[in-house]
């Protein structure tokens, strides 16, 4: 018997969860299906395992530097099967917070596959639900009023590189090694590339960086780049920029070679393993578009700024409709759309509004645009740095690489872009994206008091700057 409800979400990740709470608490009977665990990428095979993992790493380099501090450590181990067991508890203990929270929530959980149907004995239109379910059971068929489609991103490989989880791996494996490699190859110097070397070398791995274009971090503002490449040199990292991979892997008894061009020259790089870091395709095989009118360009579902799709009770959230792949993106994408579907008027997400956060040692975090880009959008620009070396709280910390950089509009001083890499800067960079939402000048920043000592006064100190009046610098 088929099952009526006023929202089905596929999809149980950050994005489709967020959104079916928010859905039952304005009092839509909602549903989600997920055919493995509710919480997702991000929860399961992302940004929680691996933070747990590069916290350990932080943990460990600090302990071996611990004398710096006046305490003696002798001969500190690395136990990664206790890194592992610690991980995994972690993210028991937030799925069974997500459990819970279907539960008060009143949301239905089928366990299974979903598909879209396309019209038939159930709707005269697009958007019945038929469930094959993981128990083996027969198929649930559920027909929502509106469907949201959150079925998220999988690593992506490159021709030549393919995955066998053994020697060569995407993130997915590489967060269930239980031993760590004694080198490790990594092709993409990415976000995500970028935080497993910074893990990696902190354990005692041997890294090595391929980065096809001239600059890892490519998103980045460019000083921000070139910032981490040092820190990156300064851990051991070797990072090759403007590498193109040239063979396929050449798997031995002993681990991988592959071969790269660089500046011309082809060389050969070898290592116990390899990590494929080469960005995410969209989640959208064999979920029923093809029975919708829903358009896909360039493997991403296509909507409007509500995340309405060309289906007007089918919307879209998340990875599966590309721009910035980011949790906290597809939280808010999902709130967006439940509030737009149940006749409210929310406000779209302004893409220069959202932070962005890169969970290396050092840290690195940004929102709104970078120098290039603004030039390139026509701004007369200023821009203002300051580094924390200059900085108490950081001397203290005994991290004191990196700096604050803020870009501003030279004609109307309306802030333009926020820039930081260094210690805890995925948490300042808060206070910078609560200025771009309210359209905070440098001056209002450098008027807020920024209490001493904190990290957060290189905030006020670069807003300062930007005008040449910094205090300390």
């Amino acid at each position: 018997m088929a099952e009526e409800y006023d929202l089905v979400v596929l999809g149980g990740g950050t994005g489709g969860y967020v959104a079916a709470i928010r859905a039952s608490r304005i009092g839509l009977k909602t549903a989600i299906v997920e055919k493995r665990e509710l919480g997702g990428t991000c929860l399961h095979r992302g940004c929680i395992p691996s933070k747990a993992l590069l916290r350990s790493a932080e943990v460990f380099k600090q302990t071996k530097e611990a004398d710096s501090y006046g305490i003696t450590v002798e001969n500190p181990v690395l136990n990664f099967q206790k890194v592992q067991e610690r991980k995994q508890s972690i993210v028991d203990t937030l799925h069974k917070g997500v459990q819970g929270l279907m539960k008060k929530g009143k949301i239905d959980v089928y366990e299974g596959f979903g598909r879209i149907l396309g019209p038939s004995i159930f709707s005269p239109t697009a958007g019945t639900i038929s469930v094959e379910m993981n128990n083996g059971e027969e198929n649930e068929m559920l027909i929502p009023k509106n469907v949201l489609i959150a079925t998220g991103s999988s690593p992506k490989s490159l021709p030549g590189l393919e995955v066998d989880g053994q020697y060569v791996m995407t993130s997915d494996e590489a967060l269930n090694m239980e031993e760590l490699p004694s080198s490790i190859i990594i092709v993409g110097g990415g976000v995500i590339g970028i935080e497993w070397a910074s893990m990696l070398a902190d354990f005692g791995v041997e890294v090595t960086v391929l980065e096809y274009l001239p600059h890892i971090l490519p998103t980045e503002d460019e000083d921000i780049s070139r910032e981490m490449k040092k820190q990156m040199k300064k851990k051991g990292v070797d990072v090759v920029t403007g590498a193109k991979v040239l063979s396929e892997t050449l798997e031995t008894d002993d681990g991988v070679t592959i071969q790269a061009e660089v500046d011309g020259e082809t060389t050969t790089y070898k290592a116990e393993k390899m990590l494929v870091s080469v960005g995410r395709s969209a989640n959208v095989t064999n979920i029923g578009l093809e029975n919708t009118d829903i358009q896909v360009e360039n493997g991403f579902i296509q909507t409007n700024d509500y995340y309405q799709t060309k289906e007007s009770h089918i919307y879209a959230i998340g990875d599966v409709i590309g721009g910035m792949q980011l949790a906290h993106v597809a939280s808010h994408e999902g709130m967006t759309a439940v509030e737009h579907m149940s006749d409210n008027e929310p406000h779209p997400l302004n893409p220069e509004q959202i932070p962005s956060c890169i969970y290396s040692s050092p840290e690195a975090s940004s929102v709104g645009l970078t120098e290039a880009q603004a030039k390139e959008k026509g701004y007369n620009i200023k821009t203002g740095k300051f580094p924390f070396q200059a900085i108490g709280k950081a001397l203290v910390h005994g991290e004191t690489d990196g700096f604050v950089k803020i870009i501003a509009d030279k004609d109307t001083d309306d802030l333009l872009g926020v820039h930081m890499i260094g210690p805890h800067v995925t948490d300042m960079i808060s206070e910078a994206g609560l200025a771009k939402v309210l359209d905070a000048t440098p001056w209002e920043i450098a008027e807020t008091i920024h209490p001493h000592p904190t990290l957060a006064e290189a905030v006020g100190e670069a807003a300062m700057a930007v005008d040449g009046n910094q205090i300390h610098g």
